[in-house]
Order: C-alpha cells, then sequence, then structure tokens
C-alpha cells in the first residue's frame, strides 16, 4: 500500500469524529479535500474503510483496523519527534491531557505555572465527562488523563497528586446552615442534588451512603458542577460537589459548607496512563510536576 502520514491524519479525525464535517474544521481543510484523502486512502488499501446509513457514516471492519493501525503510527511519529527535539536539546514537544470536568477548576493555574518554564511546549486540553476519559484510556488516545477514582478494570499506572474533599453545601437561608455537627441521619429528609449516574462524584456519594447504610432523596440528576451550584443557591436542596469549584462561591457568601459528621469524603486526584505507555519526555515531566509540586501550588 502506497499511504502517506497526511492521508492517515485525514482518516484519523474523520474516524474519531464519524464526521467527515467536523474533522475539516478540526484540521482546518475543505470538506472536499477531506472526501478526497480519504478516496485515494480507501483506493490503495483496496478497501472501503466508512460505510453510510442514512445520514450517518461508520467504520467498516477494515476501517477499525486503519484506525488502531492509524493512531499507533501517529503516536509514534510524535515519539520521533519528541526524541529529535531532545537530542537537539530544546524544550520543545506537545502534551496531549484529558482532564474531569471537576480538574478544570484547577488545571489551568497548573497548566500556567508549567508552561512558563516550558514556553515552547504545545499543550491540548481535553475537559470532559468520566466516560469519556475510560474511553481515552482504553483507547491510549492521549498522553495523561487526570480524574478521581482510576477505574479497577483497567491496567494502569495512577499516581495521586492531590487531595479532592467532597462537601455538603447549601444555601445560607437553608435551616441547616447555621447548624454545626449535624448528624449524618438528618440527610434522610433533604433532598440531595446530585450529578449523572457514572460521574466520580456520584460514584463516591453512593459508596458513601452504602457504607453508612443511610438512604436519601436524590431530587434531581444534574450534569454539571455549576448547574448543581446554582440550583442550591437557588433553595433546590443540597449538593455534593469538590471544594475545589467553591472558590468564588464560598467568598461571596453565595453557598456555606454545612458541617456534617464523617464528611467530607475525601478522594484523590490522579494522573494516570495505560501501563507499558512509553511517555515522552513533556509527559513525563508534567506528571512528575504534579505529583511534587501541585499540593503546594493549587491551596483551598
Amino acid at each position: 500500500m502506497n499511504i502517506t502520514v497526511r492521508q492517515l491524519r485525514v482518516f484519523e479525525a474523520v474516524a474519531r469524529h464519524l464526521s467527515y464535517t467536523k474533522a475539516s474544521r478540526e484540521l482546518h481543510l475543505s470538506q472536499p479535500a477531506v472526501s478526497m484523502q480519504i478516496r485515494q486512502l480507501e483506493e490503495s488499501a483496496g478497501l472501503p474503510l466508512f460505510e453510510q446509513i442514512g445520514k450517518k457514516i461508520f467504520l467498516t471492519e477494515a476501517g477499525q483496523e486503519m484506525f488502531h493501525y492509524a493512531r499507533a503510527i501517529d503516536q509514534q511519529l510524535r515519539d520521533l519527534e519528541e526524541s529529535f527535539a531532545n537530542l537537539k536539546g530544546l524544550h520543545k514537544g506537545k502534551l496531549a491531557i484529558s482532564v474531569a470536568s471537576t480538574a478544570n477548576y484547577f488545571i489551568p493555574t497548573l497548566l500556567g505555572v508549567f508552561c512558563k518554564r516550558y514556553p515552547e511546549i504545545q499543550v491540548s486540553l481535553d475537559v470532559t465527562n468520566r466516560k469519556t476519559l475510560l474511553h481515552q484510556l482504553s483507547a491510549n488516545a492521549t498522553d495523561l488523563v487526570i480524574m478521581g477514582q482510576p477505574p479497577a478494570d483497567m491496567d494502569l499506572d495512577a499516581q495521586v497528586f492531590m487531595d479532592n474533599p467532597l462537601v455538603l453545601v447549601a444555601s445560607p437561608e437553608h435551616p441547616l446552615a447555621n447548624q454545626t455537627q449535624i448528624k449524618l441521619e438528618s440527610l434522610a429528609t433533604q433532598a440531595i442534588l446530585a450529578r449523572e449516574r457514572g460521574s466520580g462524584t456520584r460514584d463516591a456519594l453512593e459508596r458513601f451512603l452504602q457504607k453508612h447504610n443511610l438512604q436519601v432523596k436524590t431530587s434531581m440528576e444534574i450534569g454539571s458542577n455549576e448547574a448543581i451550584k446554582q440550583s442550591v443557591e437557588a433553595g433546590l436542596g443540597l449538593g455534593l460537589l469538590s471544594l475545589y469549584t467553591l472558590e468564588m462561591e464560598l467568598k461571596l457568601h453565595r453557598l456555606v459548607v454545612l458541617d456534617v459528621e464523617h464528611f467530607p469524603i475525601m478522594r484523590h486526584w490522579y494522573v494516570m496512563y495505560r501501563r507499558g505507555k512509553r511517555l515522552s519526555k513533556v509527559a513525563e515531566a508534567f506528571r512528575d510536576f504534579l505529583v511534587k509540586e501541585a499540593r503546594d501550588i493549587v491551596q483551598i
């Protein structure tokens, strides 16, 4: 097969998005140019790589194989680029990290410090939910993933770099707002605003309730921390949130942290990647930076 790197990169973008339009936007190419690259790649492979059903496209069996190898080749080229940069004595390189949505409250601060030390590094930051992070880990689709509890069913190299206390918050007008040493049983009559099922915070809440044999009302499932904060401010219930997400609301006295026994629920932030993955020098440096310095830089 006579395949070019350009064709593979165009194919990888289309396969990842399952959309010619989204791939063309990402690559800053016209849609006809993207279609031409795919057509030439299919002609070289001698097999169709995509099939269209209705208005959607899907990978064929050959396309799935091509996707696997395209990603592997792209990673090897990135490793080569990084190795040559190191041989030249440069601090250049690319860093692709994916983080849980809650981590986005402090990751920009850490990236700001890191990038000042290595100003020529190019960073790609993807802020997403736990489900997507698990998929990216499984597909080895990013350099590093930052999230809470690592999945038990994946062979990962995961290191703790910061604590992540989860607290119960309420509106200042809530009846529990001015109480101290609140008994855990008092929560049984309160509406708890929870993140969607599968999120790290929701999983932590469910494990906590099971451990203490407590049942509560989860009156709403809400898909973002900001929406939970706004709902709690409006008096719709109590919210379980990472303390890192609350700096502004606590300073402005729009929310209060409740003094409930057995709280906070102490979790941790991990930086992780597939075991056996060959990290670039840039990724290694950022991982070590998080483990050694993050606690001192980000304080709550």
